[in-house]
């Protein structure tokens, strides 16, 4: 008998083996072969916790990150929009290394304009959701909101005395607030045909990719309807246009049953 025990532990201990190799092998990709991750993007004068009640609503479609931008309120512009899109690529990277199969942009306001300059600069996610989209250079520069500084701020770059610091009055929702940064910093973000452009960005997308562009009927932009930006995106069976009963800041909270439909929908 003591042979035959012998055989039978051996054969035990090989199938142990066996499963064990096998779960190596496996075990990574199932740990990591997630379906979706969003990188949640705040407004002006915002921080990352404003996104992380609605990033919560999102699971268990999606796991999500709120990071910070240069708009916040702690940071102040503290860098330029090109630094701001390299810090979500790096977050979009992140979750790329994580092996998440999809990855997804979301922004409200101003985070929501962040990710059409994200589309125009990089391209490199699977769909976008504007919440509320804000930040509108021209409609400041056209009605003399800081436009004086914007027109320094390009000599100055144009000089070369990119480091050559200003201030203006940055416009959000109805309020002003003054800030003070440098002239390359400020041109980045308020230059009326930069990347802040909406309507531009939307245009000019590296890829289409599916668009969901919310809008609240109590929303500043909510008059300009799809003509405004959406419909210059670039025609994707997957995207849609909602239009939703909210403000300006409610509206992440109002769409957020209708954007986990949306995200479970995607081809």
């Amino acid at each position: 008998m003591a042979p035959i025990l012998q055989s039978m532990r051996g054969l035990l201990l090989m199938k142990f083996i066996v499963i064990a190799l096998l779960a190596l092998l496996a075990g990574p990709s199932l740990a990591q072969e997630k379906e979706c991750a969003v990188v949640l993007i705040h407004g002006k004068w915002g921080n990352p916790q404003y996104m992380v009640f609605f990033g919560n609503r999102l699971k268990p479609t999606c796991d999500s990150k709120s990071i910070e931008m240069p708009w916040s309120r702690r940071r102040n512009y503290d860098a330029p929009y090109s630094t701001a899109l390299a810090e979500i690529k790096e977050q979009v990277e992140t979750f790329r290394q994580q092996g998440y199969k999809r990855v997804v942009l979301t922004g409200h306001s101003f985070g929501a304009n962040a990710a059409l300059a994200y589309m125009k600069t990089e391209g490199n996610v699977d769909g976008i959701v504007l919440l509320a989209p804000g930040h509108t250079p021209s409609y400041m520069y056209q009605r003399g909101i800081g436009r004086d500084a914007v027109d320094k701020a390009r000599e100055f770059v144009s000089a070369g005395k990119s480091d050559e610091t200003l201030s203006m009055d940055d416009f959000n929702q109805g309020n002003r607030q003054s800030i003070r940064m440098k002239s390359s910093v400020l041109l980045s973000y308020f230059d009326p045909n930069g990347l802040g452009n909406m309507a531009l960005s939307s245009a000019e997308f590296k890829k289409p990719v599916p668009v969901l562009w919310v809008v609240g009927t109590r929303d500043p932009l909510y008059p300009a309807g799809t003509g405004y930006g959406y419909d210059k995106t670039p025609l994707h069976e997957a995207s849609k246009y909602l239009v939703v009963e909210a403000d300006h800041a409610n509206t992440p909270d109002a769409s957020a049953v209708q954007v986990v439909e949306w995200l479970k929908a995607l081809p």
